[in-house]
Order: structure tokens, then C-alpha cells, then sequence
């Protein structure tokens, strides 16, 4: 299948701490890709790196086929980013806020664009109200809805249930689910592992700066130890997974 996005060697050192140590994967078109990795394993480095954001030391990486370092503009156009925290004006209603965005991306009928995104993401109902009275949940919905305008290709999602409750999260996964479904690229990070097994197609660990595995879930279920049969046969976690990956590298 078509490469949304490649990396190859990326590296990436803040003074004396070393990130990224020559990260490699790819992402296919129209597929949820998760990357995993426990606070500080760098992976919020990464997004900044494939959003233009920041710059790697060394090591290439290509979003929709362009170079970040050499073509920014392009891969800026085709892209959207959101980060851990709903970047919304809570002055604003929620009408208002899909309105500028649309505005700043010079769209035809802002207005239109807005409502129908409303519809789309279950709050028509709070569209006049000031966005500081939304919930963490509707405030997220609110997030991804303006991250929609334009109709990226791809979208990155850094940590995007960070602080919600069990069914924001529930909400939010339910929207990731059908962007991928439409079309739309996911790019996800996460440190919750029941996100990633509920919605990655691709699942890739990020651990001391590298990639240590990659694979989709019934690949990396293959390297867990094999399970004790007794009456019913326990289908292993992917946190149990994760453990037992990361245990095995910090052991050698």
C-alpha cells in the first residue's frame, strides 16, 4: 500500500539528552497508526518533527511525500495537528471557533462549514455557548472538528484523551474511527494501551529512542510468552505486551 509517511534514522538530542536515536517506520494511507512509548520516550518529539515543528538532527522523514526539512509549506497543507491539550478559545462559542478557522484557511461559506461540522461531532445543541462552559469531552470534539477544516489528509493526534473521562475517551475513539473509515490518516500517541488496541491498525513502541517493535496487534501478540493452557486459553494484553517487550530490552 501508498506510504503516508517515512521515517528513516531520525535523530534528536535537546543539549546533552539524547531523543531520538535513529527512529525508523512507516505509515500506510488510510490507516491508524499508534505509537506508544512511556513518558519522556519521545514521542511527542517525533510529532513535532513530522508536523514541522521542530527539526531532526539527522535522518529524513516524508509526510504525503514531502520532505519536512526541504518542502514544509506542502506537508503544513496537508496536515493537522492536535495536541494534548483542546486548543480552543473558550471565549468563543463553538460556532465562533469553527468559523475562524475556516476564515484563516481563506474557506468558501464558513458558516456551512461549521454547522455541518457541529452536526457531525454531536453539538449542534452547544453551538452559541461560550466554549469555556463545554465539557473535557465536548471541548475535544470541538478540537478535532477544527481540525477537520480544510480536510487534511492526514491528522496527528498527540495523546488526545489525556484527562477525559472514560466516555469522552469512548467519544473521541468513535470520531478516530471514522476519519480512518473516510479515508483520513491517523497518526496517534498515546501512553494509554487499551486506546491503541481498540483502534490501531499499526502499533509501533518507542523506547530508549528507538523503535523496538512495530506491528499490528496480532503480530505483537506473537511475541509474548506463550500462555499456560488450563481450561480456556488467556489471550494476552496488549499492556501485558508492552511489559514484556520493554522488561526483555532493559534485561540485555
Amino acid at each position: 500500500m501508498e506510504k503516508a509517511i517515512k521515517v528513516k534514522g531520525l535523530q534528536k538530542s535537546y543539549k546533552k539528552l539524547h531523543v531520538l536515536k535513529g527512529v525508523d517506520f512507516e505509515v500506510e494511507k488510510g490507516s491508524i497508526f499508534a505509537l506508544l512509548g512511556s513518558n519522556g520516550a519521545g514521542k511527542t518529539t517525533v510529532v513535532k518533527i513530522l508536523t514541522t515543528l521542530l527539526k531532526q538532527d539527522s535522518g529524513t522523514a516524508t509526510v504525503n511525500g514531502f520532505d519536512v526539512v526541504l518542502k514544509p509549506v506542502n506537508v503544513r497543507q496537508s496536515i493537522s495537528l492536535t495536541g494534548q491539550f483542546a486548543a480552543v478559545d473558550g471565549v468563543l462559542t463553538g460556532r465562533e471557533n469553527l468559523i475562524m478557522i475556516a476564515r484563516l484557511r481563506h474557506l468558501k461559506n464558513p458558516s456551512q462549514l461549521a454547522d455541518d461540522l457541529l452536526k457531525r461531532f454531536n453539538l449542534t445543541d452547544a453551538a452559541d455557548r461560550r466554549v469555556a462552559t463545554y465539557s473535557g469531552g465536548m471541548s475535544r470534539r470541538l478540537d478535532l472538528a477544527m481540525s477537520l477544516i480544510g480536510k487534511p489528509q492526514i491528522i496527528f493526534l498527540d495523546e488526545p484523551t489525556t484527562g477525559l473521562d472514560p466516555e469522552g475517551r469512548i467519544e473521541v475513539w468513535k470520531f478516530v474511527k471514522e476519519l480512518a473509515d473516510g479515508g483520513t490518516t491517523v497518526f496517534l500517541t498515546t501512553q494509554y494501551l487499551d486506546e491503541a488496541e481498540q483502534l490501531a491498525d499499526q502499533i509501533a513502541i518507542l523506547h530508549e529512542g528507538r523503535i523496538i517493535v512495530s506491528g499490528t496487534l496480532a503480530e505483537l501478540k506473537k511475541l509474548f510468552p506463550p500462555v499456560k493452557v488450563e481450561y480456556i486459553e488467556k489471550q494476552p494484553r496488549l499492556e501485558e505486551i508492552f511489559l514484556a517487550i520493554i522488561g526483555k530490552r532493559e534485561e540485555k
